[in-house]
């Protein structure tokens, strides 16, 4: 088995360490006998919706996000539109989340978005949402919590289309008012939880990494159990990190 990774504009898109999300699933495929590999496209590239199981998008700060925007618009959107319909496992954190969806509005400036979510980004009056969130999502499996850290000024609003990946126990979420955090389509995952995400939810990773494997595999492998001792530590402390607020 192998498992085919890309991430998107990662000198571009890639604070708070959200570069450890890709470590991690790397180590987790690799402690099991699962080949890795990994591209990367950046400005100007094309982006072959065929060739990879696993899309990453990361977080950027606003300028960076000005110049990625209308570069994934003209040359990744219609490749990630196929990707999404086809199954493939697209993760966006923070500033790729905000991508998503239809724009992000800073002040008198919009700036388009992917359009692969039914959602809208607006930069209203007020103090940026910062601190440790936790948040219960089910992914089929039943409830499960998600702990993290969140650093945004966008809010995000949700339309009717679009389905929330899971609701606020601690922190703000998408905006601070609905209880909502990020979006979830098919295998296509938007979230503020960043600081990295996926260390601090090691269960989600091996969800990921399953569900990418069965798109092309055809049904979800077996993966074997893992020592998370140190996993649910990083969990666990994220987790009351919340619990002080």
């Amino acid at each position: 088995m192998e498992l085919r990774v890309v991430a998107l504009y990662p000198e571009q898109m890639n604070i708070y360490a959200d570069r450890g999300n890709i470590l991690f699933l790397q180590r987790r495929c690799e402690w099991r006998g699962i080949q890795f590999s990994y591209d990367a496209s950046g400005p100007g590239e094309p982006l072959d919706a065929a060739a990879h199981d696993l899309i990453y998008l990361g977080g950027g700060q606003d300028r960076d996000q000005r110049i990625v925007a209308g570069d994934m618009v003209s040359t990744k959107r219609q490749a990630l539109a196929e990707a999404v319909s086809d199954g493939a496992v697209v993760l966006a954190v923070c500033g790729g989340y905000q991508l998503l969806g239809q724009s992000y509005e800073l002040g008198d400036e919009r700036i388009e978005g992917l359009g692969l979510a039914d959602l809208e980004t607006v930069r209203e009056p007020g103090p940026r949402l910062i601190g440790n969130v936790e948040i219960e999502i089910d992914l089929g499996d039943g409830p499960t919590r998600l702990a993290g850290f969140e650093n945004h000024g966008g809010r995000t609003y949700l339309g009717e289309g679009a389905r929330p990946l899971g609701r606020v126990i601690r922190g703000f979420g998408n905006n601070g008012k609905d209880g909502l955090e990020g979006v979830r389509r098919e295998n296509m995952i938007g979230t503020y939880l960043h600081g990295p995400l996926l260390p601090k939810n090691a269960w989600l990773a091996d969800r990921l990494i399953e569900l990418a494997l069965a798109r092309r595999l055809g049904s979800p492998p077996d993966l074997a159990p893992l020592d998370d001792s140190l996993e649910s530590a990083a969990h666990q402390s994220a987790h009351r990190a919340a619990l002080r607020g």
